[in-house]
């Protein structure tokens, strides 16, 4: 049996909005190279538990671990700032909007985090956005400015950008949702990709079928907790829950 660490750890993560409690108590557990798509119904703190993965929501208590080093340290002041921007060069982070900076290029977007923060030369950052643009399909963008790119291209331009910096974990927060529906497959295709090359993924999700596609596991969360998870099989064929069961219904049957 491996004994090997788990690559995202979360222990009694707790987050409250004033007297609103919207993660209580998280325990999670993501193996290297496992996919975990999480569902649940808007404002059951899923987007919170994987903003708080990243830091992006500071907990009110509970631990992120992330390939046994602790995200959320106790340090203070630029001590913190050094720990978490090194961290989070670890984490890939695609956000409903695509947070590309209108004024570059796309090879400029892609180009610029590695260069910035990881010394890369110019010659090899744009060597790695080449590669990265080949492989989301959009080589002959390499040119071309945000503002001439379809919602969809513009999403996997993101995705692209977060993967040049070589990340251990990608974390997907609603990562279709913004994108018409003809534009949802050609970025579903991408994330398909990178789980058949085994990259370690958490995907918040809306659409039950992607997530029974690619995901190892599924986790249902409501109310601030983990209500249910489970292989998608078990998960949409048999959930146990009753709260999963209601949820489910609405949308397996959409």
């Amino acid at each position: 049996m491996s004994t090997q660490r788990p690559m995202v750890e979360v222990r009694g993560a707790r987050k409250s909005f004033g007297a609103v409690e919207v993660l209580r108590g998280i325990d999670l557990s993501v193996d290297r190279g496992q996919i975990v798509a999480i569902i649940g119904p808007s404002g059951s703190g899923k987007s919170t538990l994987l903003r708080s993965i990243n830091h992006l929501e500071s907990l009110n208590s509970g631990e992120v671990w992330l390939d046994g080093v602790q995200v959320n340290q106790p340090l203070h002041g630029q001590a913190f700032e050094r720990h978490i921007n090194k961290v989070r060069q670890q984490m890939g982070m695609v956000f409903q909007h695509f947070n590309l900076f209108p004024h570059l290029t796309v090879l400029e977007n892609i180009s610029m985090g590695p260069i910035i923060l990881k010394g890369m030369t110019k010659s090899d950052a744009h060597a790695l956005a080449h590669s990265l643009l080949s492989k989301v399909g959009l080589a002959d963008k390499i040119d071309a400015y945000p503002s001439r790119l379809s919602g969809g291209q513009k999403q996997r331009v993101a995705i692209a950008r977060a993967l040049a910096m070589q990340p251990k974990v990608m974390l997907f927060d609603e990562a279709t949702s913004a994108l018409d529906p003809e534009l949802v497959d050609e970025v579903n295709a991408v994330m398909k990709q990178l789980a058949a090359e085994h990259m370690t993924m958490l995907i918040v999700t809306h659409e039950m079928r992607f997530a029974g596609e690619v995901a190892d596991r599924v986790l249902f969360m409501d109310g601030g907790v983990i209500v249910e998870e489970g292989p998608p099989g078990d998960m949409f064929r048999a959930p146990q829950k009753e709260r999963t069961r209601t949820f489910l219904k609405k949308y397996l049957s959409a």
